[in-house]
């Protein structure tokens, strides 16, 4: 390790005076340009990572669903997976680091993990398309560079797709082509496999309008809309040629507004999706005939895949375990008709994909999306093999059932939660079933939820436990808690710290949303009084 040349061309890259970050479960984000010390750094430490792993490493540079000035770099390990969290340490140190600190620090870094320095390293970077994810992934291939590594830029990629490529070089191209051919190609004949199974598919041809937030997801689904148009027809919106990335569009907009993006015409019961600016969310929603807004979330996402999953290992016969991984902040209805409509056990872990991701793993096939849409279904390596015997050896119906299941298995982007590879499975899984955009959303009915923020001196003060379902600090709080919902039907509410900021999240829900929004600014209150809020006291009505 040349740490000389190192210091030389880290002064090109130089760290602004006072500046503090935290490598999070979304890696570093802020203002790009803040961002060009912190790439640089992350491409010294995605050669280390990859001598340590003897893999290929991934690097991103993307703000996913952030406004378009924002920028942000993630590292993606080995098989597809976040960056491990002793790792997410090295990666705050580093980018922390003083000017002067950066040999010795590197060289900590080395000795900690133990990192052999003379084991070759290949890192493959992507970006989305903010105009200034150019500039700094070339800042990252300065920092792979001067460690001696060699790397390979994708250029314009979806975060899901830097994945993919990961897993498939780290798998010797068992896993998938490394190629955005091979991407498109076995998502495509996965979904075109499986949906030549549904009996409507000859009788109308599907269509579906898709959001793309003005991001790198408008580029990728126009370029492969050719492997699957004889199956499905997709109109893009906001695709990028005028509109501002994530700006009044795109899946967290919908989310959290409510209401359709700006620039999609709407038809009442005409199925539509939105995605996030990097493409790895997606929500769906539609108008009904009376023009109210509707939103299919993550939570009956996981629900059309779990159960359609759960029926095809009844028709085989198959002792799989399934199980669906939810957070918090995943609906009420839908925990309550996973377990008792559809049988199928329903986890809670705390927020963040990692999280999910991690629990979903103890499964044969783990279900997991976060309400916001972003998720994917993980097949076990024994799950997927015992399936792709049986899709060759069982008779008729059941093989057919197994055949099917095999498609899901290649359909799945299972390296992460992808937009396009759900958008897929989404589709195919109506056109099988039969199922409209209403008959979907009328599986269950969300009980009316709120969600507020307090601001608080402290956020530390916040400690919690049952994935963050319970308050253990301050004192009293959730006793306070406690008595607050036991004053509505079909409540619950929780309070949770923010990972980056002073202020303690509210999340309440109840049977109806005058109750909900009643629930949660009393929860907001009790924050505010026992917490430490400052500022203004929360007020109804919000």
């Amino acid at each position: 390790m040349d740490l000389d040349a190192v210091t030389k061309h880290s002064a090109l890259h130089a760290k602004p005076n006072g500046l503090i970050l935290q490598y999070g479960t979304a890696g570093f984000r802020m203002k790009a340009e803040h961002l060009d010390h912190v790439m640089f750094r992350m491409g010294l430490l995605a050669v280390l990572r990859s001598k340590y792993t003897k893999s290929t490493i991934g690097v991103m540079v993307t703000a996913s669903h952030n406004p378009e000035e924002d920028n942000g770099v993630k590292l993606v390990d080995p098989l597809g997976e976040m960056l491990a969290p002793s790792w997410e340490e090295h990666a705050t140190c580093l980018a922390n680091a003083e000017e002067e600190d950066m040999q010795s620090v590197l060289m900590d870094i080395s000795e900690k993990a133990a990192v052999d320095l003379q084991q070759d390293a290949f890192v493959v970077i992507g970006r989305d398309t903010r105009p200034s994810s150019q500039k700094l992934s070339q800042s990252v291939i300065d920092g792979v560079t001067v460690l001696g590594g060699q790397f390979h830029d994708y250029g314009l990629l979806t975060t899901p797709q830097l994945h993919y490529m990961v897993y498939c070089r780290n798998t010797n191209g068992q896993y998938g082509k490394a190629t955005i051919e091979g991407y498109y190609q076995k998502l495509s004949k996965a979904f075109v496999e499986l949906t030549k199974q549904a009996f409507c598919s000859g009788d109308e041809y599907r269509s579906l309008k898709v959001d793309c937030a003005n991001g790198i997801g408008a580029l990728k689904l126009r370029e492969m809309e050719y492997y699957f148009s004889q199956e499905l027809s997709v109109q893009l919106y906001n695709d990028g040629t005028k509109g501002k990335l994530n700006h009044l569009c795109g899946a967290d907009f919908v989310k959290s507004h409510q209401k359709p993006p700006q620039g999609m015409e709407m038809k009442s019961n005409e199925r539509c999706c939105s995605f996030d600016g990097d493409a790895d969310r997606i929500v769906y929603y539609y108008h009904d005939a009376d023009g109210h807004f509707h939103l299919i979330d993550g939570d009956k996402i996981a629900t059309l895949i779990s159960s359609f999953l759960k029926e095809l290992l009844l028709e085989i016969g198959e002792s799989l375990n399934i199980g669906v991984v939810q957070t918090a902040y995943a609906n009420g209805s839908s925990t309550r008709y996973l377990k008792e409509v559809m049988k199928v056990p329903v986890y809670c872990t705390k927020t963040g994909v990692k999280h999910l991701h991690h629990k979903a793993q103890e499964f044969d096939i783990g279900v997991y999306f976060e309400a916001n849409g972003h998720g994917t279904v993980l097949f076990s390596k024994a799950a997927e093999m015992k399936i792709r015997e049986l899709a060759k050896e069982l008779e008729d119906k059941k093989r057919k059932a197994a055949k099917m299941l095999e498609n899901v298995i290649d359909l799945f982007n299972q390296a992460a939660g992808d937009a396009i590879s759900d958008m897929l499975v989404i589709e195919a899984i109506l056109a099988l079933k039969g199922l409209t955009v209403q008959q979907w959303d009328a599986l269950y009915t969300d009980l009316p939820n709120r969600q507020l923020k307090v601001k608080v001196a402290d956020r530390q003060l916040i400690s919690t436990t049952d994935a963050e379902r319970q308050a253990v600090t301050p004192p009293g709080l959730q006793e306070a808690i406690n008595d607050l919902v036991k004053k509505y039907e079909l409540s619950r509410a929780f309070v949770r710290p923010s990972g980056t900021e002073d202020i303690v999240r509210v999340y309440a829900e109840a049977d109806s949303q005058e109750s909900a929004d009643s629930l949660a600014y009393e929860v907001s209150v009790a924050v505010f009084q026992l917490a430490g809020g400052v500022g203004e006291s929360p007020q109804p009505g919000f």
